[in-house]
């Protein structure tokens, strides 16, 4: 055994969680809840906009079943790149590369809690729901997780798995797949693009250590990043109205939306000016700051039924 291989074991002992709740823990740090509590939020949101402000048992089975099966995803994730992880500084200390969990249990955590997730889902809610969130766990790890050592196109096609809870809330009413569902959909869709180009652009030299395909990592300049970061924003501000427009929302939630959406196109405007860590950062804070604001207009002024 090379030298670096019984460092790295030698780490991984180390670190071994030996008490029941250290291995809860990070059986749960698995599951990326980070992730898993933006499911939970855009999921609930769908539901809540599509049903017109009902609350109601559907609604949390519905939050419940997306988000089993989105941290099922995850940790096959993690399962899978777990090599590529321990490469890099800011993914070394997730529970596989850090020893807290083995590569096996891992594996069987992962699908055990995606298909309790889309078994309580088909006997809780409906089996258009099934399918789109077994549609984001086959994209997530079959087709996302695979290509991002690939090709940067990977960034668009995670995209689609982040952006199919927000419409399993809205089949979970049982309406059907109609002009509104695709509306939220596409508002998850194309936030999520610039908020990723921002937090690859400030971790570029992790994804290139983990030897990643990433936009970023090949843009040296920046100029391509910042460009498709800003012609997403700009895409997503009128497609951030049409809630209203369709009748889902009112005009509170308009005229909030268009306000967002131009404060968080100013921002990606800065970093067309030219990346700095400084401008990366309040680019994906201001990510992260637009969405839950966002989502909490659409749930204040959704048009009751």
């Amino acid at each position: 055994m090379s030298v670096a291989g019984s460092t790295a074991t030698e780490r991984k002992e180390a670190r071994r969680p030996v008490s029941l709740r250290e291995r809860a823990s990070a059986f749960f740090t698995l599951t990326k809840p980070g992730i898993t509590r933006l499911i939970v939020f855009s999921t609930g949101t769908g539901y809540y906009v599509a049903s017109g402000g009902r609350l109601d048992w559907t609604m949390l089975h519905a939050v419940i079943g997306t988000a089993l099966v989105c941290g099922g995803a995850s940790a096959l994730n993690e399962y899978v790149e777990r090599e590529i992880d321990e490469r890099m500084p800011r993914t070394r200390a997730r529970p596989l590369p850090a020893g807290a969990v083995t590569p096996r249990e891992a594996v069987v955590f992962a699908w055990a809690i995606s298909l309790i997730g889309l078994v309580y889902l088909w006997q809780t809610v409906n089996l258009a729901t099934v399918a789109v969130v077994a549609a984001s766990l086959v994209s997530y790890v079959f087709l996302y997780t695979p290509l991002k050592r690939r090709t940067t196109v990977a960034t668009l096609v995670g995209a689609i798995p982040g952006a199919l809870p927000m419409m399993a809330g809205w089949t979970a009413t049982g309406r059907p797949l109609e002009l509104g569902a695709w509306v939220i959909f596409a508002i998850m869709f194309l936030w999520q693009i610039p908020h990723f180009l921002a937090l690859a652009w400030l971790y570029r030299e992790d994804y290139r250590a983990g030897g990643l395909v990433m936009l970023p990592v090949d843009d040296e300049d920046g100029v391509q990043t910042a460009r498709q970061c800003f012609n997403y924003t700009a895409g997503l501000v009128p497609v951030s109205l049409l809630p209203s427009v369709l009748g889902l929302t009112g005009i509170i939630y308009f005229g909030g939306a268009l306000l967002l959406g131009l404060a968080f196109l100013w921002v990606n405007y800065n970093v067309v000016r030219g990346w700095t860590r400084e401008r990366a950062r309040k680019l994906f804070f201001a990510s992260i700051t637009y969405l839950p604001l966002l989502f909490l207009l659409m749930l204040f002024d959704t048009v009751r039924s």
